[in-house]
């Protein structure tokens, strides 16, 4: 590969480093923003620079995130919207583009679990209901992932450009013992993110996805922590078999967020799932 004297590769434009993290120039939705994981995200996105749609069911947690954004010095808004109704994200994207302009970022951190999906020990899978089991795929699968790409991805492509971020989870690589159907339908999210990373490689629209191991969030708190806050028996168990250790914090996942984000960063990466897990997947026994 030819260069010139300063290590650049000839006819492409060296990029500063103080360039490639910042996007000041993205309009970015987060859907699930009001969430820990969503939320955290969300954070590192308007601290890189980007005005960011903190989009969600809940209108107190929304406006309590934009908040905490705009006193960190950022740019957000909250936009309410259900994920699991088409008509909602069209008319959501639509505010939005009103109000911030076309986006061109979209993390898709929607998801969570049922109860009646999760089987405890000694638990007989045959019995697992299937209502639970689509209301997990819907959750995770459809509103998760399927009808918001559908709706802006739709004018990513149009623009010419956009980068989309699933998140998916470890457990959609390895499936845990419990949680069959939300490892089902993250495995899914996986696959699909790769079907769009494929279809839209030449559009300028790149797809990833975020598979984050264990990190402590409110619907799985009482999984992993007894009452009194000493770690449960599953919860020790992972850790065993954490190589660093300890949980997660929401703030690590920001940067692969930014970076996925960035078009600068990451304008040659697409179609992969980036593992955050401390170590977890890499253990086999």
């Amino acid at each position: 590969m030819l260069r010139d004297s300063q290590n650049e590769v000839l006819g492409t434009p060296k990029i500063l480093m103080s360039k490639l993290f910042n996007l000041s120039d993205e309009v970015a939705v987060v859907i699930g923003g009001t969430g820990g994981l969503g939320g955290a995200m969300a954070d590192a996105l308007a601290e890189a620079g980007a005005k960011v749609a903190v989009v969600g069911r809940n209108p107190e947690r929304g406006a309590q995130r934009v908040a905490e954004i705009k006193a960190a010095g950022g740019s957000a808004i909250f936009q309410a919207a259900d994920a699991l109704n088409k008509d909602s994200v069209v008319a959501a994207r639509d505010s939005i583009q009103g109000q911030l302009g076309t986006t061109t970022v979209l993390i898709n951190a929607a998801g969570g679990n049922h109860p009646d999906a999760t089987l405890p020990p000694g638990a007989d899978y045959c019995k697992l209901p299937l209502d639970a089991w689509r209301q997990v795929f819907d959750l995770n699968l459809v509103g998760g992932v399927l009808l918001p790409s559908q709706v802006f991805g739709e004018s990513m492509v149009s623009a010419g450009k956009g980068s989309i971020i699933n998140i998916a989870s470890m457990s959609g690589m390895i499936p845990l013992s419990r949680v069959v159907a939300y490892s089902a339908a993250k495995a899914a999210v996986i696959n699909l993110t790769q079907f769009l990373a494929r279809e839209w490689a030449t559009t300028g629209v790149r797809v990833n996805a975020i598979s984050p191991g264990f990190f402590p969030a409110e619907q799985n708190r009482a999984l992993l922590y007894n009452e009194d806050g000493s770690l449960s028996e599953r919860g020790s168990q992972i850790i065993g078999h954490t190589p660093m250790a300890r949980f997660g914090k929401p703030d690590e996942l920001g940067g692969v967020a930014v970076w996925l984000a960035s078009a600068a960063a990451a304008s040659f990466v697409t179609g992969q799932n980036i593992v955050v897990d401390g170590g977890f997947s890499s253990v086999t026994i």
